[in-house]
């Protein structure tokens, strides 16, 4: 649907016909000038055309005319893709102990790492998150932002790609990422800030308890969904060696208002985060919306054109 931004400039398309006929023309020297007959003949050769003369009076009006239709803004109704400027701040805060180098998880019937298996998905998830700043916390021993908050997609799932165990030791300080996590999100003021917890074990680090770490999410108002992975827990079966503290997780998840998720396979893993695509839900799903497109600078460019071709003519012939 086309309309104009402007519309009561067109008001001024018969302004110069107004001039012309209420105001007097410019008063001027009138003579004549005796020269020979051979000047005479070439001065006459040299007059332009009907066709060029023709040109030297309309060319005005259509300079008119396009600078006017140019000021009216003509525009035309679009629809496009939702802009996801206020998406979520997502950190992902990854445990990379020593723990999750065990091959206990399956994907096309071939035994692979927990490592390997959150690379998979959790790569697949931060490419989905278009329109959301994401970043990257990997924590162990001690903790590091992998990647910082950003809009670059991609470069955050290259980044969860090339992680490697070891790069912050083996033992697992489950507080030391949430609370970098914490820190950084603290300094943005936005609603949709939220932390993906995902720890395969037991807090065996930091001076700060996890518990404590939710409760100042809580205060702070970030979400924390937490992920146990691993396919033993450590409250029924306080023996099993890497075993994952699910009752903690939940806690951390239920103090901070988020969502605790359980996975034990791979199809556990790709499910929870489709979920948290659903509770989280991106701008960049939203539906399209109507905006204009301005088409003002095509009759400014020709208004220009027409301008430079006024300038010529002027140098060749005499008004």
């Amino acid at each position: 649907m086309w309309s104009l931004g402007f519309p009561y400039a067109l008001l001024l398309l018969p302004l110069p016909l107004i001039a012309m006929r209420f105001l007097k023309p410019a008063e001027g020297d009138a003579g004549a000038l005796i020269v020979p007959g051979s000047i005479g003949r070439l001065l006459a050769a040299g007059e332009p055309s009907a066709l060029r003369a023709r040109a030297r009076r309309l060319l005005p009006s259509l300079l008119w005319l396009c600078l006017i239709v140019a000021l009216a803004d003509p525009r035309r109704l679009q629809t496009v893709d939702a802009i996801p400027e206020l998406g979520r701040d997502i950190v992902l805060a990854l445990d990379l102990s020593g723990s999750m180098e065990r091959e206990d998880f399956s994907l096309d019937g071939a035994p692979i790492s927990r490592l390997d298996a959150v690379k998979k998905v959790g790569a697949a998830f931060v490419r989905g998150r278009v329109g959301d700043r994401v970043g990257v916390v990997i924590f162990a021993e001690t903790a590091f932002f992998a990647a910082p908050l950003t809009f670059d997609v991609e470069a955050v799932a290259q980044a969860i790609e090339s992680a490697t165990i070891g790069l912050a030791g083996r033992s697992t300080a489950i507080s030391e990422g949430m609370g970098l996590a914490l820190k950084r999100l603290s300094e943005i003021q936005s609603p949709g800030r939220v932390i993906i917890l995902l720890s395969d074990g037991a807090n065996t680090s930091g001076s700060v308890q996890p518990l404590d770490a939710a409760h100042l999410a809580s205060t702070l108002g970030i979400r924390v969904h937490t992920i146990a992975l691993g396919p033993q827990d450590l409250e029924t079966d306080p023996k099993a060696r890497d075993a994952v503290d699910s009752a903690t997780l939940r806690g951390i998840s239920g103090e901070s208002g988020g969502t605790a998720f359980r996975v034990r396979s791979m199809a556990d893993l790709q499910a929870v985060a489709e979920t948290i695509d659903q509770l989280e839900t991106s701008p960049a799903a939203r539906p399209p919306v109507e905006v204009y497109r301005s088409f003002w600078p095509w009759p400014a460019g020709l208004g220009f054109l027409t301008a430079l071709a006024i300038m010529v003519m002027d140098r060749r012939f005499a008004w």
